[in-house]
Formats: structure tokens, C-alpha cells, sequence
């Protein structure tokens, strides 16, 4: 069976192409790549393994690609309970590759819902719900308002 490489890399593009419109800038497909990879690897720290897995069965190949790189599979999601433990671990994602896009929590904030919209408009009613029902009670908030 021959893997059809670039279907996966046009989804993609489509994926990303919907946060940046999302983000108000559907020019700026790099800031939307970095801005999506900084929430989904602050965001699989917050949900558990078997959520992040159920999620991420549900998105494009390189989506996935993006949410397991580097990941470092841990049982517990302690110490992160507030909306601003979540945009500091934003931050911190994104600090990795010295963009600073998230100056300030309204922008963070605003990027976060702008990724969680587009991640709601992949997956299924039932994941979402999933996902909203393991969060923090700060946190579902955040993802609803999305």
C-alpha cells in the first residue's frame, strides 16, 4: 500500500490554515504552526494519556506529528490547576523556539481559544465533551468559551 504523503501534508495546511484565520491573520501559517504547537504541548499535559490518545486519534496525520513530538508521557497533570498555570505553560512551549507570540494573557488567552475552536471542528461532539469533563474546573471555562 503506497502512503499518499501529500494528502497528509494538504491536510495539514488546511489544519493550520484554520487557526490562522482563527488568530486573525490567515496570511501568518508560520505564527499559526508555531502558536498550535505551543497549545497542544501545554494541552496534552493537562489532559490523561488515554484523553490525549483518543484526541489525537481524531486528527490529521502531521497534527498528530506535531501533539507527540517530544512528548514525555507522565500519569499525573498535578500542579497546573489555574487558566494562568496553563497560559505559563504556553508560554513556556512556545519559549522553546524564542517567538514570544503570547505577550500578554489577553493574547494568550485569545490564541488558546482560537486553536481550541479549531481542534472542536475536528472532533467529535462526545471527544469534546470528554475533554471538557477531565479538565479543571478554571480550565473548562477556557475550552467552552472557545
Amino acid at each position: 500500500m503506497a502512503l499518499n504523503f501529500q494528502k497528509y501534508v494538504q491536510k495539514a495546511e488546511e489544519f493550520i490554515g484554520e487557526v490562522a484565520f482563527e488568530l486573525g491573520n490567515p496570511n501568518d501559517k508560520i505564527k499559526a504552526a508555531r502558536v498550535l504547537r505551543a497549545v497542544l504541548h501545554a494541552f496534552r499535559d493537562w489532559v490523561t494519556v488515554a484523553e490525549s490518545l483518543q484526541l489525537i486519534a481524531q486528527l490529521p496525520m502531521f497534527i498528530k506529528a506535531i501533539y507527540v513530538d517530544g512528548w514525555k508521557i507522565r500519569n499525573s497533570n498535578e500542579g497546573m490547576r489555574h487558566v494562568g498555570d496553563f497560559i505559563e505553560a504556553v508560554r513556556e512551549a512556545d519559549d522553546v523556539r524564542n517567538n514570544g507570540d503570547f505577550v500578554t494573557d489577553f493574547e494568550a488567552k485569545e490564541a488558546i481559544q482560537a486553536v481550541f475552536r479549531v481542534l472542536k471542528n475536528h472532533v467529535s461532539e462526545g471527544e469534546v465533551h470528554d475533554i471538557i469533563a477531565v479538565l479543571p474546573s478554571e480550565m473548562k471555562s477556557l475550552f467552552v468559551m472557545a
